[in-house]
């Protein structure tokens, strides 16, 4: 699906967020550990997501829908051998996790994706995982992956890169590992998986950047899912960018390991307020307003960037609308994602007029310019890229193509709804 994006008028009212995804692949997972039933409100119905249900599902869970904003997950003959290969989609999540699950099995199973995720690297995970005692049979370390279910043992892992894939994969490894189970991590990457864990009793503990967990049986709990901070990040950038915005975000997990949006964006002279801050399901909780602003360039580098390496994309827009240059560093990382995101955000804004540049670890952008638009985009697979351009496109002074845009359903079916009720 190609689409045209113009110039946009103000923004203006109240939106309430889809759900948030990385809660959601967590509450589907770790109820398929539980050998009881979980009730799941106000779940994502994203394509990641999906993956993760059906693959759990496969696994000898049953799921009831009571209707369309809540379900419940019955394990009671999970888990057990899927009678097919898994297919986790498009989704690094559902594959990184469930591989910490599926490692020390009884029983062999096989993942496998679609044709973007099966570039991704997964020697992050089958690294500490084969320390651990797991075996697998892959091609250099890339989809599809076969695992040979095998007894594990606990291990004191020192990860090289704070990422909380990583870290929940060792973790859910660790659940049913003999002995104790660490991971230390250089910064500390966002803690669902943590705070879920210890809301279904398991053994762990945390200080600072380590986490320790031993072997543990999960009991059932209900999870409410609170709205998702990575996908109000595009809304909070188009309010600020877009003169004479001002709009209300509802119901968004702030988890301090997960702000750090919300904290580069003050920097830089924001108009951001926090209203009703609450905590549901273990989680923190607030309503997001937000007006337009004569934003600020900023620096953002180290211990925040595990905090917003999903929100670089649309940052980097918003920059070109800052005074000044901002840099970010320390975030190679974002080019093993769908894409090379580096690549694909300074490509894609400099053909719209923006003066951004690319480093190893981050990006170069001078602003505030004048985006012109005229031009055809490529979201390259990748939600987050077509998102952060069709954000771009509102303010650019001719139109823009965005090729492929139905990419943004992997994790954010409603976008485009949500743009048009808050235009004015």
């Amino acid at each position: 699906m190609d689409i045209t994006v113009e110039k946009s008028k103000p923004l203006k009212g109240i939106i309430e967020i889809p759900s948030d995804k990385s809660i959601t692949h967590r509450a589907f997972m770790f109820s398929a550990l539980t050998k009881g039933k979980c009730e799941i409100t106000n779940f994502s119905k994203g394509a990641d997501c999906m993956s993760t249900l059906k693959i759990i599902e496969n696994l000898g869970c049953s799921i009831e829908y009571i209707n369309d904003k809540k379900l419940i997950i019955n394990a009671e003959n999970a888990l057990k051998a899927p009678t097919k290969k898994l297919d986790c989609g498009n989704s690094g999540t559902t594959t990184r996790l469930i591989m910490g699950i599926l490692a020390g099995q009884d029983f062999n199973t096989e993942l496998f994706g679609d044709e973007s995720l099966s570039k991704r690297p997964m020697k992050r995970v089958i690294t500490p995982l084969e320390l651990m005692g797991a075996e697998f049979i892959h091609n250099n370390y890339k989809l599809p992956i076969a695992i040979k279910g095998k007894t594990l043992n606990g291990i004191d892992y020192i990860s090289p890169l704070a990422s909380a894939q990583v870290k929940s994969c060792i973790l859910l490894a660790g659940l049913n590992a003999e002995g104790e189970t660490s991971f230390t991590e250089p910064n500390k990457s966002r803690n669902h998986t943590e705070l879920m864990l210890q809301a279904m009793g398991a053994d762990i503990t945390t200080s600072k950047n380590k986490v320790i967990i031993k072997k543990s049986k999960l009991n059932p709990i209900e999870t409410i899912v609170c709205g998702d901070i990575s996908s109000a990040a595009f809304f909070m950038a188009a309010g600020l960018i877009i003169p004479n915005s001002e709009i209300t975000i509802t119901n968004v997990g702030i988890n301090e390991t997960r702000s750090g949006i919300i904290d580069v964006l003050k920097s830089m002279n924001a108009d951001i307020e926090l209203l009703n801050e609450r905590i549901i399901s273990n989680e923190k909780i607030a309503d997001i307003k937000v007006r337009y602003s004569q934003l600020k360039s900023t620096k953002i580098e180290g211990e925040i960037i595990p905090r917003l390496i999903d929100e670089l994309p649309i940052i980097a827009v918003a920059a070109t609308q800052a005074e000044g240059t901002t840099i970010i560093k320390d975030a190679q990382d974002l080019r093993n994602k769908e894409t090379d995101r580096i690549k694909a955000i300074t490509t894609e804004l400099n053909k719209l007029g923006a003066e951004i540049k690319e480093t190893p670890d981050g990006l170069i952008i001078n602003g505030r310019t004048e985006l012109k638009g005229n031009c055809e985009i490529e979201c390259y697979h990748d939600h987050r890229i077509a998102m952060s351009t069709y954000i771009a496109g509102l303010i650019c002074k001719k139109p823009i193509k965005i090729n492929e845009f139905q990419w943004v359903n992997i994790s954010f079916p409603e976008f485009l709804s949500l743009v048009n009720k808050i235009t004015c």
